[in-house]
């Protein structure tokens, strides 16, 4: 069980540092209506991890697992996501996401409203729980839905945290980045290699969904 907490909190960290839709939104909210707006809306993206969590520890798993091609075309999906995602950040003026970006003030009801919905919305996190999360799960140990519960809690905690982190510094490396427009662009290039690799090792992956048993 050790080595597979480990080891979802090693994929996990390497997820949440990858510029996706929750990244960039609590980045840019963040900047345009301050830290506090960001926390409020971070709120709203846990709660998205915790859905997730609980549809995959009722057995949504199993569903792909007993249907392949359902399971294929999730990770081709996901893996052509990543691709544009990449191909949004180094392509000619493509944008970082720490760039500041301009947002309408929102009271706090709606930003947690907005940061639950872009959660459920990403297809990132779809894959980290319905492809990754049930292969760190050992039977053999038995109480399979506390395995889940705890391999999920720690993967929440991971994504938390960091993006807390993020969003409250997001003002502070945003100005750092205008100030220095090369690191800006090396930023750039850096995410969006990290994300073609990615996409690529996905769709090269042959591996199955696994059902805990």
């Amino acid at each position: 069980m050790t080595g597979g907490l480990v080891g979802i909190a090693l994929v996990s960290l390497g997820m949440v540092l990858t510029p996706g839709p929750n990244m960039i939104y609590l980045v840019s909210r963040s900047i345009s209506q301050g830290r506090r707006a960001g926390l409020i809306s971070l709120v709203g993206v846990a709660l998205g991890f915790m859905a997730y969590l609980t549809a995959t520890c009722l057995g949504l798993t199993a569903v792909f697992a007993y249907v392949p091609v359902a399971y294929t075309a999730l990770k081709l999906a996901g893996a052509a996501y990543l691709l544009w995602m990449a191909w949004n950040a180094v392509r000619p003026g493509g944008a970082s996401v720490f760039q500041p970006r301009e947002l309408a003030v929102e009271r706090p009801r709606k930003l947690f409203a907005m940061g639950l919905f872009t959660c459920l919305l990403n297809p990132k996190i779809a894959i980290l729980y319905l492809s990754l999360l049930p292969q760190f799960i050992d039977p053999a140990m038995g109480h399979v839905l506390l395995q889940s519960l705890a391999l999920g809690s720690v993967q929440i905690a991971i994504g938390t945290l960091v993006n807390a982190l993020i969003a409250i510094s997001a003002g502070g490396l945003a100005a750092f980045l205008v100030r220095h427009p090369v690191w800006l662009r090396v930023q750039r290039y850096a995410m969006g290699t990290v994300l073609g690799v990615f996409a690529v090792r996905m769709v090269a992956d042959r591996s199955k969904a696994l059902v805990p048993a």
